[in-house]
């Protein structure tokens, strides 16, 4: 008996690692000078962030993460599942895309090839990036206007920080419209637009083409738009 279950275990694990395939998303590249570590492949679950996928890596950085993409999303490359510290944000996709990046620099500019829509979001970050300096700046002058109490002074920063935001939604809002066809669009108005003017939404939802409204983040924002607009006519 106990070699009937003995043999019946060792053929349950057997076909548990023989029923293993590998993802629709293949993940791969290099962490340099990563001599020891695990990386994890996660991604959003609602409003959850789960691990879809880890590996163990010894002395030479190289790495191989997979997961089942049905729609383009957001994936993170991690270390020990902690996005607070460094991360890897790509648009992961179908196919196999290559990270390669250096452990001392881990999540700043890393170099990611396969994903379109990585390619997309990239050129969004050039401009975007020149807004979060902006911002940062208009802090240090707020501060400084409110230490030196200058009321007018703390005026015109007030003006000029929020022609600033103006310029940011008319940029991102343009840059979602010339690429409505990728489904970096609707994940930038997602993550970017949140707070802004539903008319702004609104003119991206609608612009979508059809491959980019039936995916992910196109119902997402399609079923936020309709939130919105249902909240106003109450």
């Amino acid at each position: 008996m106990k070699k009937i279950i003995a043999v019946l275990l060792v053929s349950i694990l057997i076909v548990a690692c023989s029923s293993k395939k590998d993802g629709n998303m293949i993940v791969e590249g290099n962490i340099k000078g990563l001599k020891k570590g695990t990386l994890y492949l996660q991604k959003m679950n609602d409003t959850a962030l789960v691990s879809v996928d880890s590996v163990k890596v010894f002395g030479d950085g190289n790495f191989k993460l997979t997961d089942n993409v049905d729609s383009p999303v957001m994936y993170y490359v991690t270390f020990d599942g902690n996005t607070t510290d460094k991360r890897i944000l790509f648009f992961g996709n179908k196919g196999t895309i290559t990270i390669n990046n250096h452990i001392e620099a881990f999540g700043f500019n890393p170099e990611i090839i396969g994903s379109e829509n990585q390619l997309v979001f990239n050129d969004f970050l050039k401009i975007n990036n020149q807004f979060k300096n902006q911002r940062l700046e208009f802090i240090k002058k707020e501060f400084d206007a409110a230490r030196s109490k200058d009321i007018d002074l703390m005026e015109k920063v007030k003006k000029d920080f929020n022609s600033m935001i103006r310029r940011k939604y008319l940029y991102t809002t343009n840059f979602a419209l010339n690429n409505n066809d990728s489904e970096a669009a609707p994940y930038i108005a997602l993550t970017e637009l949140y707070d802004a003017n539903i008319t702004l939404l609104d003119t991206i939802n609608k612009s979508l083409s059809p491959k980019v409204k039936d995916s992910d983040y196109g119902k997402r924002l399609d079923k936020f738009v309709k939130g919105l607009k249902a909240k106003e006519n109450k």
